[in-house]
Formats: C-alpha cells, structure tokens, sequence
C-alpha cells in the first residue's frame, strides 16, 4: 500500500489547503466550497479546525412537513393529469409523487443533522447537503444584513432561521432550525464581530 503523505499548499489569499500527493490521488480538495458525496467532515477527510455546531432536533419536525407539502403538491398535479386531463402517464407520476414523498421522509431526519455551523476567528463555516454537500465560507466584514425569519410550523415549534445577506449573492446562507432565543443572541454577536471587522478593529 503507498503511504499517503499530506502537505498544506498556499492557495490564494494566503489560506491553506491539504494535497494528496499519492500518485493515484485525484484533484485536490480545498477547505472550503461544495463537496462531493463522502466528502463530509464527518468521514474525517476533511478538518476545519472545531466541532459543528447542530440546529435544534426539532427542526426535523420542520422538515418532516415540508415533505408532506411537497408530497402532496406533486399528488395534486398528477392526478389533475390523470383524472381531468386524462392522460395516461398522471398514474405513472403519481407512483413517483408517492416514492419520492417516502423517501424525503425517510432522509428527514439526516437532512436536518447534516446542517451545522462554526464561528470561526474571521468567518463564519456553514454546512448542508447530503449527496452533494455544500460548505460555505461567510467572513464576518462582508455581512451586510443578518435577518431572523420565523414561519408558522417554526414559530409553534419555537425556531427561527437567521439569515445572512452579503454583497455577493452567491454567498447568502441562511441557518434554520435555531431556538429563538439562540437566533437572538447568534444574531446581536455577528452584528458586533460584522461592525469591528469594517470598522478595521
């Protein structure tokens, strides 16, 4: 078996990122960005330097109604193809409603624990995604508004969504499934790191 040998290469902005050097090693992963499928933190191949922070186990309540909701729409759709328009294939996508309604429900709960987030020195690290999972970078000096939205399954389960909004849309991230109280009190202390970090502190 060839040793791995794994040595940080500056990238630009002077950050850091680990390079396997084997010869049969693929491309390069960086620290931050969209990972593919088994690139979690979670299956130890990458390390961002501290614990994820998780969303609150109700939230998969939330998620759990949002599948029904979509369930539900897709049923709608195709039995009006199948029952007023009376095409052939209404039946043949609601199976596929009905299968895809089972298994979101059944990811319910690892969609919610796979949310996570770090407050880190200069940014803030969020996390999402199972096959494709998404990791994004926010530093603090680009916040420009920091919003909490409660909707109505979240404001009876005691939840809010705090959400981020940067000069670059591409990197807006918003974190559900917070207690409110916790949104609160993560809202106020980005505000201030946001403020000291512009203000060159």
């Amino acid at each position: 078996m060839t040793p791995t040998i794994r040595k940080p290469s500056p990238t630009a902005g002077g950050a850091e990122r680990m390079t396997d050097h084997r010869p049969d090693a693929g491309q390069p992963v960086t620290a931050v960005g969209e990972v593919r499928a088994g690139g979690s933190p979670d299956g130890g191949r990458l390390d961002y330097g501290g614990p994820w922070r998780r969303v609150s186990r109700k939230y998969v309540g939330v998620v759990v109604a949002e599948s029904i909701v979509t369930g539900v729409v897709l049923a709608g759709i195709s039995l009006f193809f199948a029952l007023v328009i009376g095409a052939w294939f209404g039946w043949w996508m609601l199976g596929a409603s009905v299968l895809v309604t089972v298994v979101l429900l059944v990811v319910a709960p690892r969609r919610a624990r796979a949310i996570g987030f770090q407050l880190r020195d200069d940014d803030l690290l969020f996390r999402q995604g199972i096959m494709f999972f998404r990791i994004v970078a926010v530093p603090y000096g680009r916040m420009q508004l920091i919003d909490i939205n409660r909707g109505p399954l979240a404001r009876v389960l005691g939840l809010s969504d705090l959400k981020f909004v940067t000069a670059a849309a591409s990197t807006g991230v918003s974190i559900p499934g917070l207690p409110a109280a916790e949104a609160d009190k993560l809202r106020d202390r980005l505000v201030a790191l946001a403020e000291s970090r512009r203000s060159g502190l």
